[in-house]
């Protein structure tokens, strides 16, 4: 999808610039397409056929107002929130909503704005003839107006839903990819799980008395290691289980610093049934040790705290470093944190903010994602939200 958008940008990139340009080109488009096949309607007003056309270009560009409205109501409201969410009566009711302000809003501009404007026309002699005064049909411009909206308001759903469903295919494609490349990395260095957790359970029965302190990192690394070798390939799993990793890494680092560490830990006891995509925020807390609590000579230090407030999951995360660090600052861009802000962007566009401050002695990560519930599809919850960025 990279590729494509490189090669197109026109078509495909969500930068400012392209998104005016295929908006501004669309819309031109429909004001020269409105203004042309209406400047054929017969008037009897005795004009030529050019003024004609320049009527009907003035008439299409003034409704375009409506138009517009009702193009954009659909694209970045009803077709987001309520059809991609499969909420279908909701969908046909603000719709039809939609189609009927877009009809009032069509009837005042052609009572208000175009009908002053073609008398005005007319009596500086700028067209031949005008129509005559007579009562208007509140019923007959509310159809005219339907006429053109239901036109354009079906065009522009159709390229949002194509435009969408053809992102949502190609994220789809690059994620198989990124899924089969992690996979045959973790084959590369996989010892045999069963195996494994054999000998590690045969260690563990042999330090059980002798050495509490060891049994107890064995039974950590071990439940770590059964995590990423069978639940990580899973597209989401239980939040619960992977704060219960995070914790299980802590523990295991807290013992190479014993009572030099000052380790603060606030997770929530309740997660809600929310579903995470595996091993996210586990790189994060692996870079605190990495490359702040261990390279700290005197009073290492890692804060972190994790808040649930509805689906919405907020995570601020700090840790102290030496002062040699200064020089890298601007630079907190290791393997595990690109691999944290590429696997963001694909799981969770729209529905995230990570903010990463590399101070002179402290690093700070800040990270709000919105999670999903359990009844969720992992396919609604991680492509759903692409469609506000699809045109």
């Amino acid at each position: 999808m990279g590729n494509q958008m490189q090669q197109q940008p026109f078509i495909f990139s969500n930068a400012w610039k392209h998104r005016l340009q295929r908006h501004g080109a669309f819309w031109v488009f429909w004001w020269l397409f409105q203004g042309f096949l209406y400047s054929f309607i017969p008037v009897n007003n005795g004009d030529s056929y050019w003024q004609n056309l320049e009527m009907a270009m003035l008439d299409s560009l003034i409704f375009m107002g409506a138009h517009i409205f009702l193009a954009y109501s659909l694209m970045y409201f009803v077709v987001p929130r309520f059809l991609l969410a499969q909420r279908y009566r909701a969908t046909a009711l603000w719709t039809a909503a939609f189609f009927i302000a877009t009809a009032f809003f069509s009837v005042f501009l052609g009572n208000y704005v175009i009908n002053p404007i073609r008398a005005w026309l007319a009596n500086n002699g700028y067209v031949q003839s005008y129509f005559e005064k007579r009562p208007v049909l509140v019923f007959h411009s509310l159809l005219a107006g339907l006429r053109g909206g239901i036109t354009i308001g079906g065009i522009a759903a159709a390229i949002k839903l194509m435009k969408y469903w053809y992102v949502k295919e190609q994220r789809n494609l690059q994620l198989q990819k990124e899924n089969i490349a992690a996979q045959l990395q973790l084959l590369k260095a996989q010892v045999h799980p069963h195996f494994l957790f054999n000998t590690l359970n045969n260690i563990y029965s042999h330090t059980q008395n002798t050495a509490p302190v060891a049994s107890r990192l064995i039974t950590g690394l071990s439940d770590i290691l059964r995590f990423v070798l069978y639940e990580s390939s899973q597209p989401l799993v239980p939040l619960s289980k992977e704060l219960k990793l995070m914790k299980d890494y802590i523990n295991l680092e807290q013992v190479r610093y014993g009572n030099k560490l000052d380790l603060h830990i606030d997770l929530p006891a309740k997660t809600n049934e929310l579903y995470i995509a595996p091993l996210l925020m586990l790189p994060l807390i692996e870079n605190c040790f990495k490359h702040g609590a261990s390279s700290m000579l005197e009073q290492p230090w890692i804060s972190l705290q994790v808040i649930l407030n509805d689906r919405q999951l907020q995570m601020k995360l700090l840790n102290g470093k030496a002062n040699v660090m200064a020089n890298t600052k601007d630079q907190p861009s290791g393997i595990g944190i690109q691999n944290v802000k590429k696997r963001l962007n694909l799981l969770y566009p729209g529905k995230h903010e990570l903010m990463i401050d590399n101070e002179e002695d402290v690093f700070i990560v800040n990270l709000k994602m919105e999670l999903e519930k359990k009844y969720f599809t992992e396919i609604n919850s991680l492509n759903r939200s692409a469609i506000a960025h699809a045109w």
